[in-house]
């Protein structure tokens, strides 16, 4: 028996893709374009749906994976092309794929889990690498990353070189850990200690917040931070020092020339 066509091969919901990619246009707050200006950025959910499908068999055809198969018949029926063509495991594979690609699917982790799930069942358990010879602003390796795959992106422009290296590999290196700003530590410890007060009923010594007094992994364990958040508040406070520097050493530099 032939092996299976993969998705890509046959068809997709280029509709709500399409959608999907044009609103990208218009968010800002969060989006990888806001990072750094990249004249040929693909849109995320375009490198998204074009992975994704990319890996998975069209469950219409005899020589799909039959665990692949149930899996789409277990997705949720209650979609636009269901209703339209039919309760087929295509047609629920199309209607995942419309949610997959939305914007707020990128921070859903209930979505992209059964997309990495998918994806899993799929390739059999062993999902391979992707690599993107000519990452550009890095679309492709940042969504191949979200969907669990192994990424590897080169590109000869070094300020490609640097975006890919913003958004792909120095995130996961601090994910989950907790910010070391004096700021943010602050209200980290106090509010552990207000938590930890109110469940022993006596006061708890508060940490004075110094960026040296404890290292990232135990200020870790006193809270959680998802993703890359601890990571993401240094940079924003951080940010706001140079400026604040910045600024302040070009105020005294006009006031000399006084």
């Amino acid at each position: 028996m032939p092996p299976a066509k993969k998705l890509i091969e046959v068809a997709l919901p280029l509709d709500a893709i399409n959608a999907a990619s044009a609103r990208e246009k218009s968010i800002r707050h969060g989006h990888p374009s806001t990072l750094h200006l990249w004249w040929a950025r693909r849109p995320l959910a375009a490198a998204r749906a074009v992975i994704f499908a990319s890996l998975v068999d069209d469950p219409e055809d005899p020589s799909a994976n039959p665990a692949f198969v149930a899996a789409c018949r277990d997705l949720p029926g209650d979609g636009p092309n269901v209703a339209r063509e039919g309760d087929s495991p295509r047609m629920k594979l199309f209607d995942f794929i419309e949610r997959l690609v939305t914007w707020e699917a990128t921070t859903d982790e209930t979505i992209m889990g059964q997309a990495r799930e998918l994806i899993r069942i799929a390739t059999d358990g062993n999902p391979p690498p992707l690599l993107d010879p000519f990452a550009g602003g890095g679309s492709i390796p940042l969504e191949a990353q979200r969907l669990g795959l192994e990424a590897h992106a080169s590109d000869l422009n070094p300020v490609a070189v640097m975006i890919n290296k913003a958004m792909i590999e120095i995130p996961p290196r601090f994910a989950g850990m907790a910010p070391v700003n004096p700021r943010d530590r602050k209200n980290l410890f106090t509010t552990e200690a207000q938590s930890s007060q109110r469940a022993v009923g006596g006061s708890v010594p508060v940490e004075s917040g110094r960026g040296d007094s404890v290292n990232r992994p135990q200020a870790a364990r006193l809270s959680q931070w998802k993703g890359a958040a601890g990571l993401a508040a240094d940079v924003r406070y951080y940010g706001e020092w140079m400026r604040e520097r910045a600024g302040s050493c070009s105020r005294d530099e006009d006031m000399s020339r006084l």
